[in-house]
């Protein structure tokens, strides 16, 4: 299903397949907002420690089932799953797009 994805959200979704943090980050621009289970997560630096912690160390991989454009924001569902209490879990990920890049994503 990645393919029909716009490329940055794809990629973003390809690299976390692989649980590959650094590809993850490139996906996003420099300043980027992440919101996720009541965190903000603002900058590289700060979603490269989003990463590790949220999915690297718990190998949270998430799948997508369906994607739609909700006013020029991305929404993806799909399960994630991985070594987390609950899992899999359903979500939504939601994902704003600027010259190519991610700048926001907000996980619900």
């Amino acid at each position: 299903m990645t393919h029909d994805l716009p490329p940055a959200v794809a990629a973003y979704v390809e690299a976390n397949a692989r649980l590959d943090g650094e590809g993850m980050l490139a996906a996003f621009a420099p300043h980027a907002v992440v919101l996720d289970d009541g965190g903000r997560h603002e900058g590289h630096e700060q979603l490269k420690a989003w990463i590790r912690t949220a999915i690297l160390d718990s190998r949270a991989i998430f799948r997508p089932e369906a994607w739609r454009d909700e006013d020029g924001r991305i929404a993806v569902d799909g399960l994630t799953s991985g070594d987390f209490n609950g899992s899999p879990i359903r979500f939504t990920f939601r994902f704003q797009l600027e010259d190519g890049a991610i700048v926001a994503l907000a996980i619900a």
